[in-house]
Parts: C-alpha cells; sequence; structure tokens
C-alpha cells in the first residue's frame, strides 16, 4: 500500500492538513465549527462506506449527496470562503516572506498615535463615553470607509473624544484607522452572526466582532452602559481590557 508512496504524496497531504486547518480556523472564528466537524464526519463515513466496506445501497446515496456537496459548501460557508480568498489576495498571505527580506533594525515603530488612541480610549472609559474604533490591518477597509464620512486628519485624542461624544453626528457609527490617520467615522460595520456571544452585549461589540471576522482588523468598543473596554482581533473577543494594556494589543502582531 507503501510502496509507492513517495516525497512528492507527503507535500500533499501536508497541504491537505495545512488547509483543513486555515479552513477550521475560519469557521470558528465564525461560530461554525459544530457544522464543519459535522461535515468532515460525514466524509470519514462516507469513505467507510462506500470505499472501505463498499456497501452498495447507502453508499451510492451518499455519492449522490458528495456529488452536490461542492455547491452546497458554496451556499454554507460562502462568508468564509470570501474571507479566505481575500486573505490570500491581501499582503498578510505572503506577510512570512517578507520577515525574511526585512532587516532587524527597520523593526523599531513610532507608536506615538498609538499612546494618543489609548488615552482616549481610557478617557471615554471613565466618561463612559460608548466609542467602536476599527485599526485597519493589511486587508483594506475601503467598503466600509465609504459608509461614512471621510476625516483623514492626524490622530488626536482630543478628535477622537470629540467624535464619539454624545452629541456628535458621528458617535453613533465606527472609526476607521489607517496607519497614523483617521480615515473616517460614523461607519457601518457587518454585525457578527455568532451565536456565542455574550447576550448583555449590544450592537456595538456586535458590529465590532463582525469586522474582525470579515477582515484582519483590530477593534476597540468602549461600553456606553458600563464603561468597560473591549479588544476585538481575528473573531474574539478580550472583555475588560486595562487601558494600560491596550497599547500592547495593539502592537500584537504588526
Amino acid at each position: 500500500m507503501f510502496e509507492h508512496f513517495g516525497f512528492k504524496d507527503l507535500i500533499d497531504i501536508l497541504l491537505v492538513g495545512l488547509m483543513l486547518y486555515y479552513l477550521y480556523k475560519l469557521v470558528d472564528i465564525s461560530g461554525m465549527k459544530p457544522l464543519f466537524i459535522g461535515i468532515i464526519m460525514f466524509l470519514i463515513i462516507w469513505v467507510l462506506v462506500s470505499k472501505m466496506f463498499d456497501m452498495v445501497l447507502i453508499g451510492s446515496i451518499m455519492d449522490e449527496l458528495v456529488s452536490i456537496g461542492l455547491f452546497l459548501l458554496i451556499i454554507l460557508f460562502q462568508d468564509e470562503i470570501r474571507r479566505f480568498l481575500m486573505s490570500m489576495g491581501s499582503k498578510k498571505g505572503w506577510k512570512f516572506l517578507a520577515k525574511f527580506f526585512t532587516p532587524k533594525d527597520k523593526h523599531q515603530k513610532d507608536t506615538a498615535h498609538l499612546t494618543s488612541l489609548a488615552i482616549a480610549c481610557m478617557n471615554m472609559s471613565r466618561s463612559n463615553t460608548g466609542a467602536l474604533i476599527v485599526i485597519q490591518g493589511d486587508m483594506q477597509l475601503g467598503l466600509y470607509e465609504q459608509t461614512g464620512e471621510i476625516i483623514n486628519a492626524d490622530i488626536s485624542s482630543r478628535l477622537i473624544e470629540n467624535v464619539f461624544f454624545k452629541n456628535s453626528p458621528l458617535h453613533d457609527g465606527a472609526m476607521i484607522i489607517v496607519g497614523k490617520k483617521i480615515k473616517a467615522a460614523g461607519c457601518i460595520l457587518p454585525v457578527s452572526q455568532n451565536p456565542n456571544i455574550p447576550k448583555h452585549l449590544g450592537l456595538r461589540h456586535r458590529a465590532g466582532l463582525g469586522v474582525t471576522q470579515e477582515t484582519d482588523a483590530k477593534v476597540i468598543i468602549v461600553s456606553e452602559e458600563r464603561g468597560k473596554i473591549t479588544f476585538a482581533s481575528q473573531g474574539r473577543l478580550k472583555m475588560n481590557v486595562n487601558p494600560e494594556d491596550l497599547q500592547q494589543l495593539l502592537l500584537d502582531g504588526d
């Protein structure tokens, strides 16, 4: 059975395993892990029934289901497939190659804008001012920027606090930060449908989580009711973040 097994077959198995692992991470982020596990179990049963035990009747039925399964998977996982293709087409998909060609002395970055952002979040937390701030990663957020007002201003703690002031016309939407600039404010974000989100969290938290499921952005949410800071990244929420730790969370992964 293994007499013709070679290096090419090993690479083939590793690539399939890597692809399944990446798909598992995507569906885990979106809360569809049980569905993904169910599909894997179905495929295992199909291989056992149809290929190993050669059960003709049940095997033929499952063969028909598998033949149309590709179209069903596209319908069920259309958001995950789109996110996978977007990540592959972005700089993030090839970012690991750039590390080999980037001099170590250029790894240091100016973090003054992150300090201003952290100070603004700390002040809004103390005054129970609700805020939703999206920091762009490698994947572009132009689609969401167009739903709000373009600002293109330098990051300033006072400007951020004024945007989210309760009487401001832009305070209900999201602010999008690109690099060291406040790109837009009052933006509309996709709302997460993850059933595992705690019931006490409102639309602001669901929108912040939703954009991290669609992109590689990082999101800061300041609760208007409790004044607590929440950090969202890669489809996960980190609750009750201290202002002192916020800047480090923003730096992680850069």
